[in-house]
């Protein structure tokens, strides 16, 4: 199996459990807080790993009292950073409530800058697709991100776009969206019920994933929280289906998207159908939603079965 190219950030998250969001002008306490290695492309990294699907986290790494942190870590794991720059890394402020929603307030640096220079050490013969965030193509160079995915179109792109994506430049999108790789697909997106309908201005999950397949001429997977997810595949018989949540106490829901994404990716990779692999990301996401923390040391295989 060839490699799964994760381009993206690695950040510090900084987690303040809070029993509400404060009002303008209040003082709210926080009851805990807590530093966690994070950021979308190092979570789906991470995930894949999981999963033992092979995976090269492409996320820059940059100076400062964060780049230090995120560069010891990753090497505690036997990584080395992607590429070092002399730019101070940011960091993200998760504000997690007492239910486990969480906001984030970043704060973005070094990681979230990219070069299509830095590729050229890679391997390509090892790796057949591409993961990126659409945190990541919002910031300044995330056009460089969208010339890449276009020049090797030998590659699957899987793209999340995140819960900024009205925020993400038009042109940018529209050219991301409609990049094909070798069998005439575009990226397989993975977004949530919100995202899904306020990009497609649609009022039904059903109608968004349509409108989106047409776009993108491939699947998706649209997340619904405890609900489960909804997944579409024109080529299947129904082409859209609701897959089953499964329940949790929501602990803390930060990467749980992330997972959920990575999930997806490496069930698929392994030749899973759409649905059976979200049966298993729905599952991951469970997990990760219930725990402090945005990854899993261990998963057994047979938990993904109902």
């Amino acid at each position: 199996m060839k490699q799964t190219l994760v381009i993206g950030s690695t950040v510090v998250d900084v987690l303040l459990s809070i029993p509400v969001i404060p009002k303008r002008g209040e003082d709210v306490n926080i009851e805990a807080s807590e530093y966690r290695i994070g950021g979308c492309a190092y979570n789906v990294f991470k995930t894949l790993k999981l999963f033992d699907s092979p995976a090269l986290l492409c996320s820059p790494v940059g100076s400062g009292v964060f780049g230090l942190m995120v560069k010891k870590h990753l090497e505690s794991e036997g990584l080395s950073p992607f590429v070092n720059l002399d730019e101070e890394n940011g960091c993200c402020y998760c504000l997690v409530e007492a239910n486990g929603e969480r906001s984030f307030l970043s704060y973005h640096g070094a990681e979230y800058l990219f070069s299509r220079a830095w590729m050229e050490g890679v391997d390509f013969g090892k790796a057949d697709s591409i993961y990126v965030s659409g945190i990541d193509v919002e910031d300044p160079t995330g056009g460089a991100i969208v010339d890449f995915a276009y020049e090797r179109p030998e590659m699957e792109l899987h793209f999340a776009p995140g819960p900024r994506i009205m925020h993400i430049d038009p042109l940018r999108m529209e050219k991301l969206l409609e990049r094909r790789d070798k069998n005439g697909k575009g990226p397989f997106l993975h977004l949530n019920e919100k995202e899904a309908c306020s990009f497609s201005r649609q009022d039904s999950i059903e109608a968004a994933a349509d409108f989106l397949a047409k776009k993108t001429c491939n699947a998706l997977v649209i997340t619904l929280g405890e609900k489960g997810c909804y997944c579409y595949d024109k080529n299947s018989s129904p082409a859209g289906c609701f897959v089953q949540g499964f329940p949790t106490t929501a602990v803390d829901t930060t990467g749980a998207g992330d997972a959920h994404c990575g999930a997806v990716i490496a069930s698929l990779r392994k030749g899973k159908s759409l649905a059976e692999a979200c049966k298993t990301a729905n599952r991951i996401g469970a997990r990760i939603a219930g725990i402090h923390g945005t990854v899993l040391d261990h998963w057994d295989d047979t938990e993904a079965i109902w």
